[in-house]
């Protein structure tokens, strides 16, 4: 876990961002604000061989520019990292810094197309959310993550999530939602009836100040398995 927070980060914390490693393959999912001192702890020179980004909000993709910079400050010889990503991002990035251009230092690809990740298989879905928004379910031999990104409530959590090891999603908000329809991000509550089917369930993307143990509890009402409250510095074995 590189970041827990959702819209800006706490102090001592950062925005989405995770880092999941198989047989040495390393993907990073989102990097939020502050999230790439996070990941420079584990991944010096951001040494990483592919990062997925669900959608353009700074807080899941403003320091993929950061990593940026230091790719091409520190490893300007390497090759570029593979970024998945829906068009949208690539524009942010732009914006951020032009010069030099992000789709120099990244190959980037349509996340929506793409299949195959080093070992993973690569599986998307069109979640709910204020702008282009896309789950994705990551498969290697024995393991499956999936990710919800933002998302609002979906028939579509339950495939996305359906027999996975780690189901890491979404849970903004806590009490009862809003009445307001449609809706763009969820409660613990809704996160956890969403994750039918997995073995355990992450909760991320906290408001700032959201007392996490409060989530964790609606949770566990509604979802039979591990719930665990996503913490910068959290490793889960899978």
């Amino acid at each position: 876990m590189l970041g827990s927070c959702g819209a800006w980060p706490e102090v001592d914390r950062a925005c989405a961002g995770f880092l999941l490693e198989y047989d040495g393959f390393k993907v990073v999912l989102d990097l939020g604000y502050a999230a790439l001192p996070q990941l420079l702890k584990h991944c010096p020179d951001g040494e990483v061989d592919a990062v997925v980004v669900t959608h353009q909000h700074p807080d899941h993709c403003v320091d993929v520019s950061a990593l940026a910079r230091v790719r091409y400050y520190q490893a300007r010889d390497a090759a570029p990292i593979p970024l998945y990503c829906p068009p949208g991002v690539l524009d942010v990035l732009r914006a951020l810094e032009p010069r030099p251009d992000p789709a120099t230092v990244f190959a980037v690809r349509d996340l929506a197309d793409a299949g195959e990740i080093g070992p993973f298989r690569l599986e998307t879905a069109l979640l709910p959310h204020y702008i282009t928004n896309l789950g994705v379910r990551l498969s290697a031999p024995g393991v499956t993550v999936a990710y919800t990104g933002d998302s609002g409530p979906s028939d579509l959590l339950a495939g996305l999530a359906a027999g996975s090891d780690l189901f890491v999603a979404d849970a903004t908000l806590q009490g009862e939602p809003p009445a307001t329809e449609p809706r763009y991000v969820m409660t613990a509550a809704e996160a956890a009836a969403g994750a039918t089917g997995a073995k355990r369930l992450l909760l991320t993307h906290f408001w700032p100040g959201s007392d996490r143990a409060l989530s964790v509890s609606e949770a566990r009402k509604v979802f039979a398995g591990e719930v665990i409250a996503a913490e910068e510095g959290l490793v889960v074995a899978l």
